[in-house]
């Protein structure tokens, strides 16, 4: 019984230890997030899709809630991932990106930012993305 629980132990902090941020062509993320933009703040959701080990293209919508009007903005995105190249651990992934969109009010919506994504297991991590609009949340790996 003793054997079997140390090996449960290994097993679980090898799964913690190997998991992965950004895996390149073919990987799948989704943020969900607290959103900041101008005088408002709401929500974000984001989905993200690997096309090599540097890159990624990705779409989302934000909600916003502020006093006079309620605003959203659909967008395109991409990223440029840096954590492979900086010799991080799979954990980190360190990614600046634009993203360019339709902002409520025939607008046209302009995001630039940095960001940086932390992963505790394969499936579940934090976020926080830092620009023009910032955003702060969970991101999960599909």
């Amino acid at each position: 019984m003793k054997t079997l629980r140390i090996f449960i132990i290994i097993f679980s902090l090898a799964q913690i230890l190997h998991s992965q941020s950004y895996d390149g062509k073919g990987d799948h993320k989704i943020n969900i997030g607290y959103d900041l933009y101008g005088n408002g703040n709401g929500i974000r959701a984001t989905y993200d899709y690997g096309l090599s080990d540097l890159f990624s293209i990705g779409a989302g919508a934000s909600y916003f809630f502020d006093n006079d009007d309620d605003d959203y903005y659909l967008f395109a995105r991409t990223q440029l991932h840096l954590a492979h190249l900086l010799d991080l651990p799979s954990k980190f992934d360190i990614y600046p990106g634009v993203e360019v969109g339709y902002l409520s009010g025939n607008d046209i919506g302009f995001g630039a930012y940095v960001g940086f994504r932390y992963f505790f297991n394969n499936k579940f991590g934090i976020y926080t993305e830092i620009g023009n609009i910032g955003s702060v949340g969970v991101s999960l790996n599909l």
